[in-house]
């Protein structure tokens, strides 16, 4: 059973601006994609749409998201060994945490079919047993969940789940966006958002996938590892090094009909490689600590910024709205999504002269510790 070491857990900026930068990453993929509607024509586009839209997929799809899974790991770390350092135990209050959490998606939900918030709150569940796992048990543990166990199975026995469901719901849930008005949106997000997400978390291995990677955020912080102490830049230098190559192969050997076991690993590959140039960068070159240091809040609020470019976004794409996911191609959304990142930018940088949390981080936090 792991025991804390009792060694104080500073504020680590370098996970906020990595958490930043991941939510900036979310929003603009998210607008390239309209927000999950997909129509089968839009009216402006540009020849290089489907080459950007490539890139963009290489870069951020499933990338950004599992840099978020990661740092949602180790911020439950943080909060349970800070509560075992005095002698509490932080299960319970971490549970009521996912069921806010929970809520919190639903309403998400609302507004945007693809939430995640709903599902990391009830994987978050499965962290509180993890957090008193010995560290040899919980590495077996998180290698099992991240090599796509169910993939493996699927793929060595030929079994393969019937999923065709998903797709169809997603056709109706693009009917009731694109035609539909504010309340037939609403309600289609509500009947069918959470059930598709999780078959599609299904199909494309995110399952198992995201809570290998809130375990693995879970030992990187029992690690210190996002601290420059000791021999931790060493550790970095060699995970980039590996992740690099291992996203060097997995480009150009193909994956063939082992796609969906491969696929998700090399996700993983990418992840460990941009965290690990991050993280290196943060340390080693004050000059661009300094530039990352201006996005540190954009990650501190990444709750407040994650429900409000679902608001922005589903007002500009859908037909309720603006209507744009019929209008415009890759790039032009892309430049909708760089807008939507500044005007959030600007809007809680004003907020954050005067306050240390987000509006919606501070009544996550203030209901998690209600009645304490």
């Amino acid at each position: 059973m792991y025991k804390t070491q009792g060694l104080k857990n500073g504020r680590i900026e370098v996970a906020d601006a990595l958490r930043g930068i991941a939510v900036m990453g979310i929003i603009l993929y998210h607008s390239v994609e309209h927000f999950n509607v997909f129509a089968p024509a839009v009216a402006h586009t540009l020849p290089c749409d489907g080459t950007v839209f490539s890139i963009l997929t290489v870069l951020l799809s499933g990338k950004m998201y599992g840099i978020f899974a990661i740092l949602f790991g180790l911020s439950f770390f943080i909060m349970r060994d800070n509560q075992e350092q005095k002698g509490k135990d932080f299960s319970l209050r971490f549970a009521w945490r996912m069921v806010l959490l929970f809520l919190f998606g639903f309403v998400n939900t609302c507004f945007y079919d693809g939430d995640i918030l709903t599902t990391y709150a009830l994987l978050g569940f499965l962290l509180i047993p993890a957090g008193y796992l010995s560290n040899k048990v919980l590495w077996a543990i998180t290698i099992f969940l991240l090599i796509q166990p169910v993939d493996i199975f699927c793929a060595i026995t030929g079994m393969n789940p019937e999923f065709s469901w998903v797709g169809e719901n997603y056709m109706r849930m693009t009917e009731a966006h694109v035609n539909g008005n504010f309340f037939e949106a609403i309600c289609a997000n509500i009947k069918y958002a959470f059930p598709t997400t999780m078959g599609w978390f299904i199909t494309h291995g995110r399952l198992t996938q995201t809570l290998g990677l809130f375990y693995l955020g879970l030992l990187l912080g029992r690690s210190r590892i996002f601290y420059n102490e000791g021999n931790n830049l060493r550790t970095w230098r060699v995970i980039a090094g590996v992740a690099a190559l291992c996203v060097i192969l997995g480009s150009v050997v193909p994956f063939g009909n082992l796609d969906s076991v491969l696929r998700p690993i090399w996700n993983l590959s990418m992840i460990m490689l941009l965290m690990g140039v991050v993280v290196l960068c943060w340390y080693r070159f004050d000059g661009f600590r300094n530039g990352l240091s201006h996005i540190c809040f954009f990650g501190r609020f990444s709750l407040t910024n994650y429900l409000l470019q679902s608001l922005l976004g589903s007002f500009i794409f859908y037909g309720f709205g603006l209507g744009m996911a019929t209008q415009l191609g890759t790039v032009y959304s892309l430049l909708v999504g760089a807008g939507i990142v500044i005007v959030q930018f600007l809007l809680l940088r004003l907020w954050a002269r005067n306050h240390q949390r987000g509006p919606l981080e501070s009544l996550w936090r203030y209901l998690t510790w209600l009645g304490k």
